[in-house]
């Protein structure tokens, strides 16, 4: 039998602030929610694996054979899943607890509290439900507040929360800690491809830094929907602090078969993005993950972007003996995210219509075509 969901009024009828999934008192999901049967979660938010591993970072600074050791079950991780998990990472619990706290005391704000900081229209910045990404088809169960911590020269404190008081200092200093932890990632990742420790830092040139922090509010049908969609970070490297609830999913057969990483007090799960998946010439996986829901209790991730500049060169940094680049020629960031998300909204487009036809042999040769190989070719 088909859900039921509730059919949203037209865009041109009056409304006095947009949905907040934060306030959804509905019992069925509305229509803008719901995704296709085949992009559905296929595991539950708590049906935990222990499949990703989980890397001690201690020593790794104070003694060559540890960090020999801890380099190789690092290159393993992101050979195999392109995502592991760190723990003795170095970053005060303190900081991370407070930072934590702040997030989720932004999110019972009164609406009017957090929609001063809406970021449509194009803003660089601030809070907005589902995405900040134009055109999607299928909004996700989220709210999100995002801002530009790095370069510093570029911080736009206009477009950061004033609230709860304090949100600032504890943002400043968590963005700090979590770029050096970051860089110390991109080194171990430099030297397993027998590169100087800062090669792929420096191929970032001027690194951009972004925090999104995610609020997913319990949802009325959560098996209809994503917190966030099936996708992977564009960027170099990801590092994604989330609490005990659940929902981080990923998968490396290309979505055949998913797993829910288990949550673990304290640790940044780290995900290689696309750029860091090129520059190693296709050696480590970039991540492929997504976020489900739950009807239970509500869930807080906090996300942490360290990608290239706009004008940051990409292509392989290295191209082992015997085999070929997987990029016919170098291009900037820039170019390659406008790619990647012309291309993702393209599909979405041609999915639609491939919808609408009832052609199903159309809607998956579409689905197959979602190739990060193929977006930057």
């Amino acid at each position: 039998m088909a859900p039921t969901v509730v059919v949203e009024s037209s865009p041109a009828a009056a409304q006095p602030r947009p949905f907040l999934p934060t306030l959804n008192k509905e019992k069925t999901l509305r229509e803008s929610f719901v995704r296709d049967e085949d992009e559905r979660p296929k595991v539950a938010y708590n049906d935990f694996s222990n499949d990703v591993p989980v890397i001690s970072l201690a020593g790794l600074d104070s003694d060559d054979s540890r960090r020999a050791e801890v380099r190789d079950a690092i290159v393993r991780a992101c050979e195999e899943w392109g995502v592991f998990q760190v723990v003795d990472h170095g970053v005060d619990a303190s900081l991370v607890s407070s930072m934590t706290e702040m997030a989720a005391a932004f999110f019972k704000l009164p609406p009017e509290e957090k929609l001063r900081f809406d970021m449509s229209g194009g803003k660089r910045g601030g809070f907005i439900v589902s995405s900040h990404l134009q055109g999607e088809a299928v909004k996700d169960w989220r709210e999100i507040v995002t801002f530009f911590s790095y370069p510093l020269a570029g911080r736009d404190y206009s477009r950061w929360p004033d609230v709860p008081e304090g949100w600032r200092a504890v943002a400043e200093r968590y963005s700090e800690d979590l770029m050096a932890l970051a860089c110390k990632l991109l080194g171990v990742l430099s030297e397993a491809m027998g590169l100087p420790t800062e090669a792929l830092r420096d191929a970032c040139r001027d690194m951009d830094q972004k925090m999104v922090v995610n609020y997913y509010p319990p949802c009325p049908q959560p098996d209809l929907t994503l917190g966030l969609k099936r996708h992977t970070d564009p960027g170099t490297i990801t590092l994604l602090l989330q609490d005990l609830v659940g929902g981080l999913q990923a998968t490396r057969d290309g979505g055949k078969t998913w797993i829910t990483v288990q949550p673990i007090a304290g640790a940044f799960v780290v995900n290689l993005g696309d750029h860091g998946h090129y520059l190693s010439n296709g050696r480590f996986m970039n991540a492929d993950h997504q976020a489900v829901v739950n009807a239970n209790c509500s869930r807080l991730s906090i996300a942490t972007f360290q990608n290239p500049s706009p004008d940051a060169i990409v292509y392989p940094l290295k191209i082992r003996e015997g085999e070929k680049s997987i990029m016919e020629e170098p291009i900037t960031f820039a170019e390659m995210y406008k790619r990647k998300m012309a291309k993702d909204l393209e599909l979405a487009r041609l999915k639609k219509l491939a919808k609408e036809d009832k052609s199903q042999e159309q809607v998956d040769e579409i689905a197959k075509a979602k190739s990060i190989n193929e977006i930057l070719a």
